[in-house]
């Protein structure tokens, strides 16, 4: 590579709502710094752009999923997709962000040149198909954790019998046309049950076919604090209120199940029977076998799930498929759903790092031999951060931590002379699996992806309140990390 090819302080991977973050903290607390955006899309947005299915919406409250430097003004605490990619649009328009984005384009290739300190990056023209090559001292991986182009689908015998159409959520057809047909959606994650409702409103009838039942918690359509305080305060000061509040709700509900399962499945069993007709077979259809928590939480606004269930409109059966026939699916006890269309509400692909591979000198970086360390830099390789959120409460509460400390760490080694930090592992560390979850696209892909350790600075934590004071005020110039 010549001298001549530009060369950026730091280089941002995906134009999500990490992505955006992070351009807006290196913006804030790193002004002297060059970065530039790649998104592979054609659009920003990330998930939000992406997904297209009727009734997408957060799983997340707004006030703790949304960024803290821009309040989230709108009624609704769990928000639509099209509300959120206007949001993270918005930010991106008023911070001078999106100029720096660079659409239509995907990394390809890093490759870290350690007699210069940078990485070599290879980036592909979705339109053109050419290649050409940039510098960067620093990588910040934003790219989210699945697939784009393929959502996960495991084979059901007899697909090609079905007569009607097979949909998946990732791949929704804009011209999909379900007015008075028979639906099924097979799933019970967030997905499934956010399309149920959403269908159930002009389709003649939704099945929900689940084999395992999801914990699914009715939540308010609107924030109660956040409505009560915009009566009294300003905008900013009661977006900060409910944004605190919903942090320790999270944590609150979090702890308690974990602390005390059985309490906690019993108080979602009374409000699950509460919203369903007397007599429905609660304990079948919203009964897990695993304890809440040891999987996400589905949150449905405004009970609309169990709504749908009461009047008639959608219904659940929990079985296993034997079989897709030519008018349907036929289930090992023998029941047969009739259907017009099935939706795969099946799951995501795992894709980590986006489906770069990291190469120091030429040699490819083995991910599962890597270690965390704060859940933002990987061992043995330089100058590279990536973004993963928390499991238990909203994944971008973590990711704003994150996007703080890394321009403190970009601050520190600008103060110091430093071109190089790379964290370094005891080789005989004891390790564990990045994510705890129970999730089935994590449990299918942890073997691809990088380890974490025991203890702090290695371990993965989880308590926002803990984090805050790791990420915000704790030291930079950690042991763990060897400065060049």
């Amino acid at each position: 590579m010549q001298d001549t090819v530009q060369l950026l302080d730091v280089l941002i991977v995906g134009a999500g709502i990490s992505g955006i973050g992070c351009a807006y903290h290196i913006q804030k607390k790193c002004p002297d710094l060059s970065y530039t955006i790649i998104e592979a899309r054609g659009d920003l947005g990330g998930t939000w752009d992406l997904f297209k299915y009727p009734g997408i919406r957060s799983d997340s409250d707004l006030f703790t999923f949304g960024y803290e430097f821009k309040p989230w003004k709108e009624q609704k605490a769990i928000a639509d997709g099209r509300s959120i990619k206007a949001y993270v649009e918005e930010t991106a328009a008023e911070n001078g962000i999106k100029e720096r984005i660079r659409f239509l384009t995907r990394v390809v290739d890093i490759d870290w040149q350690s007699d210069k300190n940078y990485w070599r990056v290879t980036l592909k023209s979705e339109e053109s198909g050419q290649h050409e090559h940039i510098a960067a001292r620093w990588i910040f991986n934003a790219s989210g954790y699945y697939r784009y182009d393929k959502g996960y689908a495991p084979h059901f015998k007899g697909r090609s019998q079905f007569n009607g159409q097979i949909v998946h959520p990732q791949h929704w057809p804009e011209d999909l046309d379900y007015e008075n047909k028979r639906v099924v959606v097979i799933g019970s994650g967030a997905t499934a049950v956010t399309l149920v409702p959403a269908l159930a409103k002009s389709a003649s009838h939704v099945t929900m076919l689940q084999r395992t039942p999801s914990y699914v918690l009715p939540v308010p359509v609107d924030d109660p604090i956040a409505k009560h305080l915009r009566a009294w305060f300003s905008e900013d000061t009661a977006f900060k209120a409910a944004r605190w509040f919903n942090i320790a709700k999270q944590r609150w509900v979090y702890a308690f199940s974990q602390r005390f399962p059985h309490r906690a499945r019993k108080i979602i069993r009374s409000l699950n029977a509460k919203m369903l007709p007397e007599g429905y077979p609660v304990d079948i259809h919203f009964n897990p076998p695993y304890n809440p928590w040891e999987q996400r939480l589905c949150a449905v606004p405004g009970g609309d799930l169990f709504e749908s269930i009461s009047k008639g409109k959608a219904s659940v059966a929990t079985d296993t498929i034997e079989t897709f026939t030519e008018t349907g699916i036929k289930l090992d006890s023998g029941q047969h759903i009739e259907a017009d269309i099935i939706v795969t509400a099946t799951g995501l692909n795992l894709l980590p790092l986006g489906g770069i591979v990291p190469k120091i000198d030429g040699e490819a970086v083995s991910l599962p031999e890597c270690v965390t360390y704060k859940g933002m830099l990987l061992s043995g390789v330089p100058n590279f951060a990536i973004a993963v959120g928390y499991t238990a409460s909203s994944w971008t509460l973590k990711i704003g931590l994150l996007c703080e400390h890394f321009t403190r760490l970009l601050n520190h080694m600008e103060e110091h002379g430093f071109t190089q930090c790379t964290p370094v592992a005891d080789p005989n560390m004891e390790t564990q699996p990045l994510l705890n979850f129970g999730a089935g696209y994590i449990q299918r892909s942890l073997e691809q992806l990088p380890r974490q350790g025991m203890q702090f600075p290695w371990s993965m934590s989880f308590n926002y309140a803990q984090d805050v004071k790791i990420f915000r005020k704790g030291r930079v110039d950690d042991p763990a990390l060897k400065f060049e």
